[in-house]
């Protein structure tokens, strides 16, 4: 999708943070954005900031873990806009901490949000995205603690299935020119922390204390990647059709250790051919093989 002019896109989370980059980034090459929240203060003010900027976009508050709100606010979009090009799932929760502590809510909002989320934003916009038959696009917001799992179990949980969700779409839906990416960034100045601190009531107490005040103060000054760019990352990726959507460089090193890791793992033994012959379809698509690969992104202006 090399142009994104005109491109209905709903951006869910994108009232703050990445979401709002991502947004912004799409708005300003020209696509008509939607961007779903559940907090009335964070699409007020995307609402004054894109007017700032002079460019339009539509806010609508809906909660990703409820699936008839998600597929109402599908077919808002549709009556209003026509149709629906681009679908950015990406909603989500940061809650870290060992396994062992979590309570067994913990478990439940971290699954509601960043893996029901998901599913429920395909199964409201996926079907207007195929309606009107001329392709489009899905961007899942997963974590490169999706791919590099070394701390917070449960948030790592949900982030590979985000990617193993996403690799299987762009597979099923590549026929029909709809491209699937799973996005992975890297650390995000972004409010990820503030949404754990809006804890729905339904899901009661949790079993980590939350971060200390200075440490959520101090990373605001770390040397983390900007939102804006990090939404230029993500129109970059869809303009290219990338399954994967990646961010961050510095960590190309742990990826690769932790594949080979898996690589080394596989028993030392001869290859059993009549069983191998019996599931070609398991082991590996066209998409992965090398011959498809698309040259590294650089965003522009970087080298």
């Amino acid at each position: 999708m090399d142009d994104v002019t005109g491109k209905v896109t709903v951006i869910t989370g994108g009232s703050s943070g990445i979401g709002r980059g991502i947004a912004r980034a799409f708005a300003r090459a020209g696509a008509r954005v939607i961007v779903t929240g559940r907090t009335a203060e964070h699409l007020r003010e995307t609402v004054e900031e894109f007017a700032d900027e002079g460019l339009p976009v539509t806010t609508m508050g809906v909660d990703v873990t409820d699936l008839a709100a998600m597929q109402a606010a599908a077919e808002e979009v549709e009556r209003d806009f026509g149709r629906i090009d681009i679908l950015v799932n990406n909603a989500g929760i940061g809650l870290t901490g060992p396994v062992a502590e979590a309570s067994p809510t913990d478990w439940d909002w971290v699954i509601d949000v960043n893996l029901r989320g998901v599913g429920n934003g395909i199964q409201a916009f996926l079907p207007k995205i195929r309606a009107h038959g001329e392709g489009g696009a899905i961007v899942n917001t997963a974590s490169m603690a999706g791919l590099v799992p070394v701390v917070a179990g449960l948030y790592s949980m949900t982030k590979a299935g985000v990617i193993a969700l996403s690799e299987a779409m762009h597979i099923e839906l590549l026929p029909e020119g709809i491209s699937v990416a799973a996005y992975c960034p890297g650390p995000v100045h972004s409010n990820i922390a503030a949404a754990v601190a809006r804890r729905p009531e339904k899901y009661g107490e949790s079993g980590y204390a939350p971060p200390p005040a200075e440490f959520t103060a101090a990373s605001r000054h770390q040397p983390y990647m900007d939102a804006d760019e990090a939404g230029e990352r993500v129109l970059a990726g869809v303009r290219r059709g990338d399954m994967f959507i990646l961010t961050h460089p510095e960590f190309r090193d742990g990826v690769v250790q932790r594949h080979r890791t898996i690589e080394a793992s596989f028993p030392d033994e001869p290859i059993d051919q009549a069983r191998r012959d019996a599931i070609p379809f398991l082991l590996g698509s066209p998409v992965y093989a090398e011959e498809n690969r698309l040259a590294p992104p650089r965003l522009a202006g970087r080298g």
